[in-house]
């Protein structure tokens, strides 16, 4: 795919970095002209000096070929005015905005952000939620924040250990995509058997995470 990144603090440049580790054409765009020369330097990609929200900028950076944008700048001002841009100028097919204040992602959702990354509200659920990360990720959000897709490690004492998906009741509109056992990635099927230390990723409503984590969990 081809990614730009705009923002080329440590998010930005770790996601760049990662994702051109996976193969995949990266351009980054900052205002900050050090900041870009150094990562010039560092990786084998595209590096934009200039502001974001300037269409010209985003043309230089190739927006009107990308799959996917990224706004992680630390502004979610900035972040938004990039993702609408990308979106609605250049027909972007997805876009991805960090949401630095919380209160901020239900406008991010409804001006059309396609995945609104709020790392604090992450965090918080995690600790609400008396969990340990490798027990239960919520990897992401889409559908503009009505679906979730989660992440669940089945732990020895899960009330689920042992028994046929067919069996288990999920809560409404929950569906298990896949299971990591080991090196196997198996398709969930009635007649499957869950096991001890599954990796189950999933999808559910937003708002019903609590409930698959009690019922693969069992922790609340």
């Amino acid at each position: 795919m081809y990614i730009v990144i705009v923002g080329a603090g440590k998010v930005g440049y770790f996601l760049a970095k990662r994702l051109l580790d996976a193969k995949h054409t990266i351009a980054i765009v900052d205002k900050n002209k050090e900041v870009c020369e150094t990562i010039a330097k560092d990786l084998d990609i595209l590096v934009i000096n200039g502001d974001g929200c300037e269409p010209k900028i985003l043309e230089e950076a190739g927006v009107e070929h990308a799959d996917v944008l990224a706004a992680v700048t630390g502004e979610d001002e900035d972040n938004l005015i990039i993702s609408q841009l990308s979106k609605e100028k250049y027909n972007v097919g997805r876009t991805v905005g960090r949401v630095n204040n919380p209160s901020n992602e239900h406008t991010f959702t409804e001006l059309g952000v396609d995945i609104p990354v709020d790392s604090t509200k992450i965090i918080a659920k995690i600790i609400e939620e008396e969990v340990s990360f490798s027990d239960f990720v919520n990897l992401m959000s889409f559908k503009r924040g009505k679906l979730a897709i989660v992440r669940v490690d089945l732990p020895e004492d899960s009330p689920v250990i042992n028994k046929e998906i067919k069996d288990v009741q999920l809560p409404a509109d929950s569906v298990l995509v896949s299971i990591l056992r080991g090196d196997q990635v198996i398709i969930p099927k009635g007649n499957t058997v869950l096991n001890t230390g599954d990796d189950i990723i999933a999808i559910t409503v937003i708002g019903n995470e609590p409930q698959l984590l009690n019922l693969l969990v069992g922790k609340l």
